[in-house]
Order: C-alpha cells, then sequence, then structure tokens
C-alpha cells in the first residue's frame, strides 16, 4: 500500500499572507479607478479600496490635510511649458498635503485653471498629484490635460491655488509665473470668473466652479480671458 504524504495544514499566517498578494494582484490588474478623464486623455484613477493605505511616503508628508493652507507656491523658475513633477509624492508633500491610498469622500468640488503666455494656452498636465506607481494620489489632484483641479479630501477644508502650483513645481506670486517675470512691459494678472483679483494669485481659494487664469504678456496686449468654464455633466 502506497503512503500518502499528508497534507501541509493552512495557517492563518499562510492565509493572510495569500490573501493580501491577491489583493495587491488584483489591484495591479485593476489600475486607478476614481471620477476620471474628460477630454478623451485615459485617466489616471485610484481605487476605493487600495490596498495602498499601508504605502510608506516621505519621511516628511504629512499625514493629514491641514486645518490652515499654504497661501504661497514655490517650484520650478524655468519658462513653460511645465511637464508633470517626476517626483508627485514629494511636491504633494512641499504643498503640505497627504498622499491617501484613495480619494476622499467628504468633499468634492472642482475648478477649472487657464494659463496663458502671450495670449497662448499653457497645457495643465495630468497627474499633478498622482503617484501612478505608488498608488497614491493628494486630495488635490488632475486627472487628465483639461485644466480641471478635482479636490477630493477626506474632510471639509480649504484648499488654494499655492498648494496646487506647488504640487505642479511652478512657481507663483504677483510678479512671478515660473521663469516668467513681471517687469519691462510685461504683466501677470490673475482673473476669476472673468474678475481681475489684485495681490498673490497663489493666496486664492478654490470654490466649486471657479474659472480661474493667469495671463501674462506685454501689457495692454488684447487677450481674451475666459470668464467661465463649459463643466462636462457630472462635474
Amino acid at each position: 500500500m502506497s503512503q500518502r504524504t499528508p497534507a501541509t495544514p493552512t495557517t492563518p499566517r499562510r492565509r493572510r499572507t495569500a490573501g493580501l498578494l491577491a489583493a495587491v494582484s488584483a489591484l495591479a490588474a485593476l489600475g486607478l479607478t476614481g471620477c476620471g478623464a474628460h477630454d478623451g486623455t485615459p485617466a489616471a484613477r485610484i481605487s476605493a479600496s487600495s490596498v495602498a493605505d499601508t504605502a510608506s511616503g516621505p519621511a516628511s508628508a504629512p499625514t493629514a490635510v491641514p486645518s490652515v493652507p499654504r497661501r504661497t507656491a514655490e517650484g520650478r523658475t524655468t519658462p513653460p511649458p511645465w511637464p508633470v513633477p517626476a517626483d508627485p509624492a514629494a511636491r504633494v508633500a512641499a504643498a503640505g498635503l497627504p498622499m491617501m491610498g484613495a480619494e476622499g469622500q467628504v468633499m468634492h468640488i472642482h475648478a477649472h485653471l487657464d494659463v496663458l503666455v502671450d495670449g497662448k494656452p499653457v497645457v495643465v498636465p495630468a497627474l499633478i498629484g498622482i503617484d501612478e506607481q505608488a498608488q497614491r494620489i493628494s486630495p488635490l489632484h488632475t486627472h487628465d490635460t483639461s485644466g480641471v483641479i478635482h479636490i477630493e479630501s477626506p474632510v471639509k477644508a480649504v484648499f488654494t491655488l499655492g498648494q496646487f502650483m506647488t504640487e505642479w513645481d511652478v512657481a507663483l506670486d504677483a510678479g512671478r509665473l515660473g521663469g516668467l517675470t513681471a517687469g519691462h512691459g510685461d504683466t501677470l494678472r490673475a482673473y476669476v470668473d472673468g474678475h481681475a483679483v489684485k495681490g498673490d494669485p497663489a493666496a486664492l481659494t478654490l470654490h466649486a466652479h471657479d474659472e480661474i487664469a493667469l495671463v501674462y504678456g506685454p501689457a495692454g496686449a488684447p487677450v481674451e480671458v475666459p470668464g467661465s468654464y463649459k463643466w462636462p455633466q457630472g462635474l
């Protein structure tokens, strides 16, 4: 009679390990999920049930949305274009915001940003505030190149243009946009819903359906400043 090899018992620890590996595999297959793109560009998204909640970020990265937001911006001082930063988590940390494993569900609003330099649009890139490889996302981010800024936060809070520009890694203040500076006949102007605003535009609070325009170019040059944005259904 042949002898049977005793079956190796499945311990709770092995079951947990197998379950975690299966979850990670499923997440990798699923990719990022969320509210999506609206200009034909593939959307970057984060799963609402992501095991990446346990992933670690930069040691200095905040773990919660701040009660007092940053109202200044720091970043590149180079001419446009300004592509998405190579290290999104570092830029989100610089903005004082956390990287999360899922989009927040408590606060969900959108604003729109236009950047015009010498009358020509500058692309606001997709994936600002999103780390696809680590499956992490800031409560303040972009999914596509439409210029729509998504605010999807786990708490109600104030978010600013300065936070967003810091995530984008583009310097901004009353006289500077990246490497473009006011003076010698050039001006930097900021508008909200078509109305000019004074002071440092980085201090602007982002509200639902704001149309924000940053306009740089020769003083007196005719520029068509957008007063509104045609919002897709569902935003």
